[in-house]
């Protein structure tokens, strides 16, 4: 049996280097206390990895055996209304139709599971500097994309011109494979209905949509998308495991006790970009970065966006994870 690949390596290899580095300033009188404080709290960091990666290897952490991010590859991107009755609806649909145009640039396939849901597959080559390309998987360019996306704007049905602010929550969820996560028939509660919509006779006169709620933890997904029931419960089982992995893989990052499952993995509560329309801008707050070039990104040019959001928050991630622990002076 392959071992699991130990998803703690980088920030062990660091915290390594950086014992290293403080180890030949013990010699100076002037570094010396400080580099064996720093010394003391980067063996305190290694010890708390190396125990997380011992529980990971043998199976006796809770969700061992999950894959790593870098070997995900299709994804799952759901999008909901939030805040603003009408206009936050109209917004969820702006944005499907946002990223849809992107998608429609690449190589990656598309498909529709439900309303403002769709799985994305593959991988597509993106240039990241003049002449250098990068190979990306979709789950690995998208997966910084969940949270809440704002929008300030006028609304079509607003009359005296007011701007008003609504949202719409994204989240993209990796497709993981059937034995990585378990789930138990006595877990879960099974509804069916019929689809409605397009899709001929047997979409709108049988039962062929199916929702499905796993009781232990309230999630409830629904797949009305494919024809038969058969398929509709296969993909909404491979939503469900999606889920249940983010909710396995935030206890696997809090063995850590770092911030580092809150960058890049935002939760649905979470701001993290405002698309403002009367000043031609979108800001992505996690990074404090803006672009002026609003129309031209919610048609779909979203390239240049995603991967400096994508580069900003690895860095922001890689400090969270090799920054030694903070010391408290109370």
């Amino acid at each position: 049996m392959t071992q699991p690949t130990n998803p703690y390596q980088y920030q062990l290899d660091e915290v390594t280097r950086k014992i290293s580095e403080n180890q030949a300033l013990l010699a100076d009188p002037e570094m010396s206390e400080l580099a064996a404080q720093e010394i003391a709290q980067l063996q305190q960091e290694k010890h708390m990895l190396e125990a997380a990666a011992a529980q990971l290897s043998d199976g006796s952490y809770e969700g061992a055996g999950v894959a790593s991010s870098e070997e995900f590859v299709n994804c799952t991107m759901e999008i909901r209304q939030g805040a603003g009755g009408d206009e936050a609806k109209i917004w969820g649909n702006d944005l499907l139709r946002m990223y849809m145009r992107f998608i429609e640039t690449t190589t990656f396939k598309v498909e529709y599971l439900d309303e403002l849901v769709i799985k994305i597959k593959g991988r597509t080559t993106l240039e990241i500097a003049d002449g250098e390309t990068q190979l990306l998987t979709a789950y690995e360019l998208f997966k910084y994309e969940s949270g809440v996306h704002r929008v300030q704007r006028v609304p079509a049905t607003e009359a005296q011109g007011r701007i008003h602010t609504s949202t719409a929550s994204v989240a993209v969820i990796p497709e993981v494979k059937k034995n990585a996560v378990e789930i138990k028939d006595a877990d879960l509660e099974w509804s069916f209905m019929r689809a409605g919509g397009a899709g001929g006779q047997n979409v709108n006169k049988v039962n062929s949509a199916v929702r499905l709620t796993h009781i232990p933890t309230g999630i409830v997904v629904s797949c009305r998308q494919e024809r038969s029931q058969v398929q509709n419960r296969e993909v909404a089982l491979e939503l469900l495991r999606g889920q249940l992995w983010e909710i396995q893989e935030e206890k696997r990052l809090s063995v850590l006790g770092k911030a580092r499952s809150a960058i890049g993995r935002a939760q649905r509560a979470e701001k993290i970009r405002t698309y403002n329309y009367p000043q031609n801008r979108v800001t992505d707050h996690r990074i404090n970065q803006s672009w002026y070039s609003l129309e031209t990104i919610v048609e779909g040019d979203l390239q240049k966006m995603l991967l400096e959001v994508r580069k900003g928050l690895e860095t922001l991630e890689r400090e969270a994870v090799t920054s030694p622990p903070h010391q408290s002076n109370v």
